[in-house]
This record gives C-alpha cells, structure tokens and sequence, in this order.
C-alpha cells in the first residue's frame, strides 16, 4: 500500500496536481459515478457495483474463514468489532487510492495509449509500465513498488493458505473422516497441504493470463464460494425453520448455479465471444515512432446476442445470484422436508432481528449450543444476552 501511495504521490506532482487529473478524467469520460441502467449486462453500473459489492464484501468480512478466523483469536467482542471497523476504514482508502491510481494513469496517457501503441499487451501491465517510465529514473522508487506488490500477494497467499489448511484438517480430516492424527501427523498434513496449494496457485497463472483482466477473474471466482458460503450463514440465521437437508440443498443449488455462470462467462471470455467494451482512447499525442506502424480502427465487438444470457451477466451479479439460490433453495427444501421446530432452537444461533418471531418458550434454550459444542466455549458468548423481550 505504502509502495502505491509513494508512486501515487511522486506521480501527481510531475502530472501537474490533482486538478489536471480530474479534468482530463472528467473530459475523457472516466467519472460515470450515477450510471443507472438497471441492465444487468452492463460491466459496470450504479446498481451492480452498490448491490454486488455489498453482497460480496458482506460475505468476505462475515462468513470468509480467513477474517472469521481472526476474529476469533481476540479476546472479546468489543475488540472483534473494532477490528471490522479499522479493516473497513483501511479498505475503504487502500480501495480509494487505487481508484485514483488509475485516473492518474489516465491523465498521464490520455493522448498517448500504451495498449494502442503496443507498449503493454494486457491492461494489467500498465501500471508497471507508468512506475518504470515516469518514477523509474528515481532511484529506490521501482525496487518498493516491486516490494511492495509482492510483498503484499505473499502476505495475503499465505493468509488464504494457512487458513485452506486448517480447515483441510478440522473440517476434512477430523470433522468428514473422523480422523484424529497424532500432533506430528497433523503437522505434516499442514504443512504438505500448504506445499499442494501453492503449486495449484502457481499453476493457475498459466490459465489466468488467458482470461480477461486478473480483476474481474478474480472476483467472479471468488464469488463462487463467497455467494453460496454467506447464503447458508444467512439462511441459518434469518431462517429459523431452515434444516440440515434444506441448507445443503441450497448450498449445492447455489454454488452450481454461480459456478455455472463465473465458470461459462470465463470460457465465453476466452474464446472471444464476450469481450468488455472499452472506452475510446486517443493516440494524438504520441511521437511519431510509436505510431509509424500502427493502424487506428475502431474497435469491434462481437455480437453477444448468440451468447447464453447468464454468461452476459456483470460479474456483480454473480454473488447475488449464489446467496438468493440458496436461500430459496434451502427455505423450499426445509419446508417440503419437515421445518425445524422453533420451540426446541437456541436463540443465540438466530439474528437478533429475528427473535421477535420465535416462540416464548425457545428462550429457555438459549446458549444450550455453545455449552454442547465439543469444539469448546464459544469466545463471545458472554456478551451476548437473550432478548426475552418477545412481542
């Protein structure tokens, strides 16, 4: 972040201040803030960025093992939500300055595009590209953006890994198998499946580059468990009645569905059907070398009318799309399977919001979970008290 903040900075200055940037953004066409077509094939909209974003970030900093995890490891509520609160805030700004970084790419190439002129071949070189040709020259500066990159992927690959495996073994091994290792066996199957992961992450990158931009890869990936993982929390939570047959069902019915529809948009990506329609880009003001053999056309897109309509989808959308099938799923099956009997349900595993529906006597139950849980006490159940107040 630092790296970023310091090329963001040094790269401002030399540009001529923020007002330069703005203008030439704003008279490019850049700022689209209140773009409100309610279509849902659009890339980027008003209402898929609000809505999928929320849906997505929902269900990353609730329901996501790698922050659950942590959470966990403090030693109260009070600081667990403190926590929430400094990592939204820090987001919300590491999220803004990179927002900014590419309107300052823009305000230093918008009358000379790199792409166009066959300096980057992919969008994602561009940046890379603007650190070595504007702030190269200064000495230390290429070296900590360099550091900083790769220093925040490995710190954020070893994050996910460490939190993969555990849950390879608690939940696989331990909890699917009924498998309990000796300490040192438990040790080797941590560490082997952190090797295994790694090299499946490394392989990867040989099927990413084929694909669109590594944002939009990335997140219509992670969506897939994202959507399906907060809809069963959800369903649980907000569905007293939901069963154990109703939240699989739902959990597969959604991660098919989302799967179906990230996996065939990628395929429909790569085979050139689906391409992201960009805005124009001008190569007025680049030196005559660079354009000598260049052909300036507009660009043409295929036609996506032949494409199967969920594959058109913004990649917003496919959050959404798992958490909703899980929840009509699971609520369908619950029902049609026998609902759960809300007089014997422990209050605590249900959304305070909820509690005003539960009968009078499923309070008597409350906290009965966490004292017959075999995983232990639960960390934060002290604080939370029975809202007995039923109407």
């Amino acid at each position: 972040f630092i790296s970023v903040v310091v090329v963001v900075i040094i790269g401002t200055i030399a540009i001529g201040g923020p007002d330069v940037i703005w203008d030439r953004s704003v008279e490019g066409g850049r700022i689209d803030f209140f773009n409100f077509n309610p279509s849902m094939y659009e890339r980027q909209t008003f209402w898929a960025v609000l809505i999928g974003g929320f849906f997505y970030w929902t269900s990353f900093n609730s329901v996501n093992q790698t922050m659950v995890q942590r959470y966990m490891s403090l030693p109260n509520l009070k600081k667990a939500k403190l926590s929430i609160a400094m990592f939204t805030v820090g987001m919300g700004v590491f999220v803004s300055v990179c927002c900014y970084a590419g309107l300052l790419l823009y305000g230093k190439y918008f009358e000379c595009d790199p792409a166009t002129v066959g300096l980057v071949t992919t969008d994602d070189q561009l940046f890379p590209h603007y650190v070595m040709e504007s702030v190269g020259k200064l000495k230390g500066i290429p070296g900590l953006f360099i550091a900083g990159v790769f220093g925040a992927a490995l710190s954020s690959l070893s994050v996910v890994l460490n939190s993969t495996s555990a849950v390879l073994l608690e939940d696989i091994l331990k909890g699917l198998f009924r498998v309990n290792p000796s300490p040192f066996v438990a040790n080797v199957f941590v560490r082997g499946s952190v090797v295994v992961l790694g090299l499946a992450a490394m392989g990867c990158l040989f099927i990413i580059e084929k694909l669109g931009g590594i944002l939009s890869v990335a997140t219509s990936l992670s969506a897939i468990a994202a959507g399906t993982t907060c809809g069963i929390f959800t369903l649980g939570m907000l569905i007293p009645w939901s069963n154990t047959k109703g939240a699989l069902f739902g959990g597969v019915s959604g991660a098919l569905l989302s799967g179906w529809v990230s996996l065939g948009s990628q395929f429909a990506s790569a085979a050139g059907e689906i391409v992201p329609h960009k805005l124009p880009v001008s190569v007025d003001g680049c030196i005559e070398d660079l354009i000598t053999n260049v052909t300036l056309v507009n660009p043409i897109y295929p036609d996506e009318s032949g494409v199967f309509p969920l594959y058109r989808l913004s990649y917003h959308w496919i959050t959404p799309i798992g958490v909703m099938t899980v929840l009509i799923v699971g609520t369908a099956v619950s029902f049609i399977t026998g609902p759960r009997d809300l007089r014997h349900i422990d209050p605590e595993l249900i959304s305070p919001v909820i509690h005003r529906f539960l009968p009078q006597e499923s309070f008597g139950n409350f906290g009965t979970a966490s004292k017959s849980s075999t995983a232990g006490p639960v960390i934060f159940s002290e604080e939370m008290q029975p809202h007995t107040n039923v109407s």
